[in-house]
């Protein structure tokens, strides 16, 4: 199977990068996600600790897989959100629709031209909702280098993209490798961090780190992390928002991601909305993922670190 048709039209469907990995055991991964998960870093993400051996082994996923295709998705828009304590800041990723949505219905239609195309074709597709190792297998093939925030940056796109991953039953005539890693002994991420996530580089604790507590977390916010939130609601953008690969980021070209609507919410409405109103209002929004409770318990931390401030 030519790998130049995938990435035509995977480029066409609205795919920044593309790249190629042969199918291998993540022995030497596992131990440092063993390591991360013994340091209790995962925090409450318990399902982190369940099916090891898949992640893994991928064709304890997908029995047949020969190859792992690994795709990125620019999402980023430029737009600023401006310093107001009345608003709480949303993650970038979170501005528009679901990228869940978005990229599964850019998958589908990948597949069902591969196999009109190539009737053995067999593929099954992931978006970060499944035991998938997505980061190390973009890093294998060739789409970035690990940065220290732990998100995967390429020197032709920074590192505001969402990543996707196939696995199939074809074979290619040649892979791509693992680039160099150009994070050099740049810190930005790390100094920048408000609340120390990032422990040492490439690891970072999520019982500190914002987006973890804002949107993961089940429990109460912990008093320790009160006037350090920079009146973040929903995620956090910081790491990358200093990191030097992302200074000529470019906007994307996904209209999904284009309609900002959600990149800052008013606090006090957020503590007056109802669940059908939060429903309505964020039905294909990432912002529904901790619930009205999580986001009410979000802004009356703000406030509440305001009030000390």
């Amino acid at each position: 199977m030519k790998k130049q048709i995938i990435i035509d039209k995977a480029t066409e469907l609205g795919f920044d990068l593309i790249g190629f990995a042969k199918y291998e055991t993540l022995d030497k991964e596992i131990k440092e996600l063993e390591t991360w998960l013994k340091n209790k870093f995962n925090a409450g993400m318990s399902y982190m600790e369940r099916n090891i051996e898949k992640r893994k082994d991928v064709r304890k996923i997908f029995e047949t897989t020969e190859s792992i295709i690994s795709l990125a998705m620019n999402y980023f828009v430029e737009d600023a959100i401006e310093n107001n304590k009345e608003v709480g800041k949303i993650s970038r990723y979170a501005w528009g629709r679901d990228y869940h949505f978005t990229i599964w219905e850019k998958l589908d239609e990948l597949v069902e031209y591969l196999k009109k195309i190539y009737p053995q074709f067999e593929a099954k597709t992931f978006i970060d909702t499944a035991p998938v190792m997505d980061k190390v297998w973009a890093v294998k093939a060739g789409l970035g280098w690990q940065g220290k925030h732990s998100n995967i940056i390429s020197k032709k796109i920074g590192s505001w993209f969402f990543i996707a991953t196939i696995f199939t039953n074809q074979k290619f005539d040649s892979y791509d490798v693992p680039l160099k890693n150009f994070c050099g002994t740049c810190t930005a991420c790390i100094d920048a961090c408000p609340t120390n996530a990032i422990v040492q580089d490439y690891i970072v604790d999520s019982n500190k780190c914002i987006s973890y507590l804002t949107i993961e977390n089940k429990n109460e916010i912990p008093n320790e992390f009160l006037g350090k939130f920079e009146n973040l609601l929903f995620g956090c953008d910081i790491c990358q928002d200093v990191c030097p690969w992302n200074k000529n980021a470019k906007r994307t070209n996904i209209v999904d991601f284009l309609n900002a609507e959600n990149k800052a919410l008013n606090l006090n409405k957020i503590l007056k909305m109802k669940p059908d109103e939060f429903k309505k209002k964020f039905k294909e929004s990432p912002i529904l993922r901790p619930k009205l409770k999580g986001m009410k318990r979000n802004a009356e931390f703000i406030l509440k670190s305001d009030k000390r401030n």
